[in-house]
């Protein structure tokens, strides 16, 4: 696995750390990240019926998504979350910890990534570093940056809600 920090220091992407207690919630998030700027964002690990292709869908941190609706939209058939065993062997981190900045420990890119439009309008945007107990605060260009370097490319979409 590629250390996160190492990736950032060697590129010159710039990020803010902010610790704080475990959250494995959004509601926890609310109470237990310090207030910063940026799209506060919720990251769901997912994959098709048959277990071939895996996305990890950014979208704002209140969005409730409309997974079926999802899964017409991105032509995926039926769509749910991967298991614990599923997101440790493609993005390397546990449950709780799901983050855009997992994509580092997919270098064969066998996860597909998928941002909501409302997300990717931000400036900046917070996301764990693979570990719950932190939030990076990065600024969008060296979001793309980072993203760049890790060849992933991101799909920017109307992730559809439920209500």
């Amino acid at each position: 696995m590629t250390d996160l920090y190492d990736l950032l220091a060697r590129h010159g992407i710039a990020y803010e750390r902010h610790d704080h207690p475990a959250v494995f919630t959004v509601e926890e998030a609310a109470r237990l990240v310090p207030e910063l700027p940026g799209a506060k964002t919720k990251n769901l690990f997912l994959r098709d019926k048959k277990g071939r292709r895996h996305f990890l869908v950014v979208v704002p941190a209140r969005k409730r998504v409309d997974i079926k609706g999802l899964a017409v939209k991105i032509g995926a058939g039926r769509l749910s979350f991967a298991s614990p065993q599923r997101l440790q062997t493609f993005l390397g981190v546990d449950p709780g910890s799901v983050t855009l900045l997992a994509v580092v420990n997919d270098p064969e890119h066998r996860v597909e990534v998928v941002i909501d439009i409302d997300t990717w309008q931000s400036d900046k945007f917070q996301f764990h570093p693979l570990v719950n107990t932190a939030t990076l605060l990065i600024p969008k260009a060296d979001l793309k940056k980072f993203l760049a370097v890790t060849g992933h490319r991101p799909g920017i979409i109307d992730v559809p809600a439920s209500c």
